[in-house]
């Protein structure tokens, strides 16, 4: 039994425990690895749209232990006999949840179980238990079972996913409040300009979230770039002038494997990150074959700092001056904090924040799912 850490949301699941569970609520919490392992996973619920919902992984357990609940395992002894759910359905139903429409499959996979085990090494029962050759999926019946000092044995699955349901509420509240606001600076700035720069400015600091850097930093670029003509044709005699564009080709920090923003007409990458692990770096690298990538870094440090900093790792990790050369060769600029400041300012000067600012709103709203 462990001591557990306190969160504004501890609170709320304190009070769905005691809703069950009575007096044993806080037994119950400190005893059991899956109701801790919820308490870390859920700080971030009271913490505005800046925080990072972790969808995925208590997707992929809410979805096995819905099945398990829904099947009446809860009051019955058989589940060892059970086929057990399949991936498809699981797939199908995590995708049907707020903000799941576009999860991928690791965290059903693999990602919670290997999760899981950093926070509980010596536990050798992870949350899935899946059977490749069948691709069905089972939740591990013993921890649901949470066993108190007086004996007593009380099961969680429902409480669980009533944790779950409450959690997600609060983010997708928190999600809508970011959403309105950006709606309403975005009216405002029209009339008031200087609200809507301080509110940017504010969204482009290394404090700021992965999730909301990536959106805002994303509106940025794309009005900065919107400005700048380049002249491309097929023969000289069809030369014309286009206007760069650049386009969004996923979800911010969905892990699935693609690039961030793609710009048209000469096929520049973007790739967004807060890492300054140069495994990842080069492991995007390796995604497009050593095509050039500019990397958008959620740093205060300067380009160069960067720079130097991922090839020391570089050649401490690879040794070989050939591979290092190839990896860096590939990087073709590097973009923080200070240069997103620097191109705001000139979108400013072009009286063009209001482009910023409805493109914020619009990315908000795909990436949320959140209708009108």
């Amino acid at each position: 039994m462990s001591k557990v850490t306190k969160h504004e949301f501890t609170t709320q699941i304190l009070r769905i425990l005691e809703q069950h569970f009575a007096g044993y609520a806080l037994e119950i919490l400190e005893a059991s690895p899956l109701l801790g392992y919820l308490n870390t996973k859920t700080k971030a619920a009271n913490k505005g749209s800046k925080a990072r919902g972790a969808f995925a992984n208590l997707y992929a357990l809410y979805v096995v232990i819905e099945d398990y609940v829904q099947k009446g395992f809860a009051t019955r002894t058989d589940y060892s006999k059970y086929e057990g759910a399949r991936f498809s359905d699981l797939f199908l139903r995590q995708r049907q949840l707020p903000f799941g429409s576009k999860l991928q499959n690791h965290a059903l996979n693999s990602r919670l179980n290997e999760e899981f085990k950093k926070y509980y090494p010596s536990l050798e029962t992870p949350p899935i238990i899946r059977d490749l050759s069948t691709q069905r999926y089972w939740i591990h019946e013993d921890l649901l079972l949470v066993e108190t000092r007086d004996g007593t044995q009380h099961h969680i699955a429902t409480a669980i996913l009533e944790i779950i349901d409450a959690y997600v509420a609060a983010k997708k509240a928190a999600f809508e409040d970011f959403l309105e606001t950006c709606k309403q600076i975005a009216e405002l700035g029209k009339q008031q300009p200087q609200q809507a720069i301080a509110f940017i400015r504010q969204q482009l600091q290394p404090s700021v979230d992965a999730r909301v850097f990536e959106i805002v930093s994303f509106a940025l670029l794309k009005v900065k770039f919107g400005q700048e003509i380049i002249w491309i044709g097929r023969t000289q005699e069809t030369v014309l002038p286009e206007s760069l564009m650049l386009y969004k080709t996923g979800r911010t920090n969905a892990n699935d494997g693609g690039i961030d923003f793609v710009m048209r007409p000469i096929g520049r990458f973007f790739q967004v990150t807060e890492t300054l692990d140069v495994h990842k770096y080069f492991l995007d690298i390796d995604k497009v074959q050593h095509f050039p990538i500019t990397f958008v870094v959620k740093s205060d440090k300067s380009p160069k700092q960067i720079l130097e900093e991922i090839e020391a790792q570089a050649k401490a990790r690879y040794k070989i001056e050939a591979v290092v050369n190839s990896y860096m060769s590939a990087i073709e600029e590097i973009m923080t904090v200070a240069n997103l400041l620097e191109a705001f300012e000139q979108v400013i000067q072009s009286g063009q924040l209001q482009l910023v600012m409805d493109e914020i709103v619009t990315q908000s709203k795909l990436e949320f799912n959140l209708e009108e």
